[in-house]
C-alpha cells in the first residue's frame, strides 16, 4: 500500500497528534530515530489480546477495529486516535485485539520511550493517566496501590546532593556515576534548589550554556517537598499539580528521601502479575534473576498494604512456579521433546504455595512407565538446566539433595508407586522424614495425570496403616512451639540467632506438620497448610471449635514472620526468620505466645489420641 504521506518524516507526523504536539523540544529530541511508519492491509491483524505489545500504535491514515478475544468489536480508531496505551500501562500485553479495518497507516511508539515520556514529562503523563486501569478489584491484592503505600515506603532513601556552588557539568557528571535523573542542591543543611535531566536539556544544551554554568542558575528554586508519611496518592498528585518529576521527602527540616514518577510507576508494575509477565517472555535465567529481585520488595509492600499471609505466599509461589515452567520450557527447545511424557513437582514451601522471602528448591520428577534407560541422559540434562536455572534465580539447591537431579527422585511412575508402599509399610526415621516432604507434592509442568491416581492410592493406603499414622503423629509432634516456664518465649541459646525466635521450624513448621497429619488422617488431597486446616474442619477431622482457634493462630505466626521479613527488606537486609521477641509491643508478644499455647495445646490432642476433638 502506497505510503499516503512520504514526504513528512514518521516524527513529524507523531509531532502532529496530541498529546505529542505538546512534548517539550528536549523530549522531542528524545524521540529522534525511535519513530517508525508501517503498514497495514485491510484485515490484517495488528496484535491480539494477551499479547506483547511492542509499544504505542499511532493511527496516521485509515481505520482500525478492536475486538475482544472472542472477535466482537468494541471500538473503531481513526487517524490520529492511539492504540495501546492500556496495555502499556498495565501488564505490557493488549488488553483488546486490533485489526485493521481498511488500508492504514500507523506510527510506532516504542514501548522504552513511551515509559520514558510518562516519567519526564508530567503533562503526558497526566494525559495518559485516564488509561489506567479504573477497577482496583482485580489488582488490589498485588498491587498494594498508592492509596494504601505512604511516600517512605516508595522513596529513595538516600537523596544525591550537590552543594550550591557545583557547577552544571559537575551535577552532569554525578548523574551519571549514579544512574540518577535528578539531584537536590543543597546549601548547608537545607535544599535550595532541585536540578533534573529536564533542567540540564532544556536549560542548559538548548539554550547554549557551557559546562561551567552554576547549577544555581538553572536549578528550580525552593522545591515543593512532602513528608515520609503522606500517601503515594499524595505524592502522584503534587507531581501532577505542579509539573514536576521529582519531590524531595523532609521531615522535620531535614531532607530524608526524593521521591518521582519512576517510583510511583515502578510500584505500580511491581506485582506478581507483572513479574510472571516478564518471565514468559525471558530468554534465560539471568533474565529471570533480575524479576526475582523484585521479589523482596513485592513481599514487603503487600506486608504494608495489609495483605493476609496466605495471599502473600501464594503470589510469592506463584512467581516461583511461573520460573520453573519457563525453564522447562527452556530446557526442551534445546534439549527437544521429552522421550516420554513426564511431570516435575515441586515439594515444601514451593509444593505447599506457601513461599516467603527465603526459599531453598525442593522438586521431583515422574517419569512414564515407558521410560527406559537410555532416556535418562534427557532427564538428568532436563533436571540439571531447571534446577541450575532456579539456582540462578536465588532458589538455592536443597541441602538434602531433594532435587530431580539426584537419580533417586527421577524415576518412572512404578518405582515411585514402590517408594510410597515401602516408606508406609516400614516407617523408620528415614522413611518418616521422606513420607513427610512426599505428601506435600504438587504438579508444575509435565502430564499432570501422571501423579493424581497416585496421589489417591499413597493417601488410601497410608490412612489405613495405623503404624504408619503413629510414626506420622509422632513425627510431627518434634518441633515444638518455643513457649518458655514462665509466660516468656524459649530462645535460641547461643549461636548467630541467640536469644531470638525461629518462626519458621517453631512458628509455622509444628502448624504444617499438623496439618499434614489431619490431612492423612482424613485422606484429603489439598497440599496447603491452610486448605488442609479448613477442609480437615469441614470434614470432621477436628472440631470446629479447635480448626478455628488453629487457623486464628497460624494466621498470627505466618503475618508475624512476614511482618519481620517486610521489615528486614525495608532495612536492607536480607529476609530470615529469626526474630527477636523485643522488635515486639507487649501486646504482640502475648498475642504471639497465646498463638503458640493453641499450637501445643492442639499437639498435645493430638499426641493423646484425640486429635483436636476434645
Amino acid at each position: 500500500m502506497p505510503d499516503p504521506a512520504p514526504q513528512v518524516d514518521p516524527l513529524d507526523s507523531l509531532l502532529s497528534c496530541p498529546p505529542f504536539d505538546r512534548l517539550p523540544q528536549a523530549a522531542r529530541d528524545g524521540l529522534a530515530g525511535h519513530i517508525t511508519r508501517m503498514q497495514a492491509a485491510e484485515g490484517q491483524t495488528l496484535c491480539r489480546e494477551g499479547e506483547k505489545l511492542e509499544g504505542l500504535y499511532v493511527i496516521e491514515a485509515g481505520t482500525v477495529d478492536l475486538e475482544d478475544s472472542g472477535g466482537r468489536l468494541i471500538a473503531h480508531r481513526g487517524p490520529g486516535d492511539v492504540i495501546g496505551e492500556r496495555g502499556l500501562l498495565r501488564l505490557g500485553r493488549a488488553t483488546l485485539g486490533a485489526r485493521a479495518a481498511s488500508a492504514a497507516t500507523l506510527l510506532l511508539l516504542p514501548r522504552a520511550q513511551f515509559h520514558d515520556l510518562m516519567d519526564e514529562v508530567p503533562a503526558f503523563a497526566t494525559w495518559f493517566q485516564r488509561a489506567a486501569p479504573s477497577s482496583a478489584s482485580a489488582e488490589a491484592e498485588e498491587s498494594a496501590g498508592l492509596t494504601a503505600l505512604k511516600v517512605a515506603d516508595l522513596m529513595t532513601g538516600t537523596p544525591i546532593t550537590c552543594p550550591l556552588g557545583a557547577t552544571v557539568t559537575e551535577v552532569a557528571q554525578i548523574m551519571r556515576a549514579n544512574g540518577i535523573s535528578s539531584v537536590i542542591v543543597m546549601e548547608g543543611a537545607a535544599p535550595a534548589g532541585i536540578v533534573t535531566v529536564r533542567d540540564l536539556a532544556g536549560k542548559v544544551l538548548a539554550e547554549g550554556l557551557d559546562g561551567t554554568t552554576p547549577v544555581a542558575q538553572v536549578m528550580s528554586r525552593d522545591p515543593i517537598t512532602i513528608g515520609p508519611d503522606a500517601l503515594g496518592l499524595d505524592a502522584l498528585m503534587m507531581l501532577a499539580d505542579n509539573n514536576i518529576s521529582h519531590l524531595p521527602v523532609a521531615e522535620g527540616g531535614r531532607i530524608v528521601g526524593l521521591i518521582g514518577r519512576t517510583d510511583l510507576f515502578r510500584q505500580q508494575a511491581a506485582t506478581a502479575s507483572h513479574m510472571i509477565v516478564e518471565i514468559v517472555d525471558a530468554d534465560d535465567p539471568q533474565d529471570m534473576a533480575r524479576v526475582v529481585a523484585e521479589v523482596p520488595a513485592l513481599l514487603a509492600q503487600l506486608v504494608r498494604a495489609g495483605v493476609d499471609a496466605g495471599a502473600i505466599t501464594r503470589r510469592i509461589t506463584d512467581i516461583t512456579d511461573a520460573i520453573t515452567r519457563r525453564l522447562l520450557a527452556l530446557a526442551e527447545a534445546r534439549l527437544g521433546p521429552p522421550p516420554v511424557p513426564y511431570l516435575w513437582l515441586a515439594c515444601g514451601s514451593q509444593g505447599r504455595r506457601e513461599q516467603t522471602g527465603v526459599s531453598d528448591q525442593d522438586n521431583c520428577l515422574i517419569l512414564d512407565d515407558a521410560f527406559l534407560p537410555e532416556h535418562d541422559a534427557y532427564f538428568e540434562a532436563l533436571a540439571r538446566f531447571v534446577s541450575d536455572g532456579l539456582n540462578t534465580c536465588g532458589f538455592v539447591y536443597c541441602p538434602g539433595d531433594m532435587m530431580a537431579t539426584n537419580p533417586r527422585w527421577r524415576q518412572p511412575r512404578r518405582v515411585w508407586r514402590d517408594y510410597f508402599a515401602g516408606w508406609i509399610a516400614q516407617p523408620d526415621n528415614e522413611a518418616q522424614m521422606l513420607a513427610s516432604v512426599m505428601f506435600d507434592l504438587r504438579p508444575i509442568g509435565g502430564e499432570v495425570g501422571l501423579f493424581s491416581d497416585l496421589q489417591a492410592e499413597t493417601l488410601d493406603m497410608a490412612a489405613r496403616n495405623s503404624i504408619f499414622v503413629a510414626h506420622m503423629v509422632s513425627n510431627s509432634l518434634k518441633h515444638t512451639p518455643p513457649l518458655g516456664l514462665l509466660r516468656g518465649f524459649a530462645l535460641i541459646r547461643s549461636g548467630e540467632h541467640k536469644d531470638m525466635v525461629d518462626l519458621k521450624h517453631s512458628g509455622v513448621v509444628p502448624v504444617v506438620d499438623l496439618g499434614r497429619v489431619y490431612a492423612l488422617k482424613g485422606r484429603l488431597e489439598a497440599v496447603n497448610t491452610r486448605e488442609r486446616l479448613v477442609q480437615a474442619g469441614a470434614d470432621g477431622v477436628i472440631s470446629q471449635a479447635g480448626v478455628h482457634d488453629l487457623i486464628d493462630a497460624y494466621d498470627l505466626i505466618a503475618e508475624t514472620r512476614l511482618r519481620h521479613q517486610a521489615d528486614q527488606v525495608r532495612a536492607g537486609q536480607a529476609p530470615d526468620n529469626f526474630m527477636a521477641p523485643g522488635q515486639l509491643s507487649d501486646l504482640e508478644r502475648k498475642h504471639l505466645r497465646d498463638a503458640f499455647m493453641v499450637v501445643k495445646t492442639m499437639q498435645s490432642a493430638l499426641g493423646q489420641g484425640r486429635g483436636g476433638m476434645g
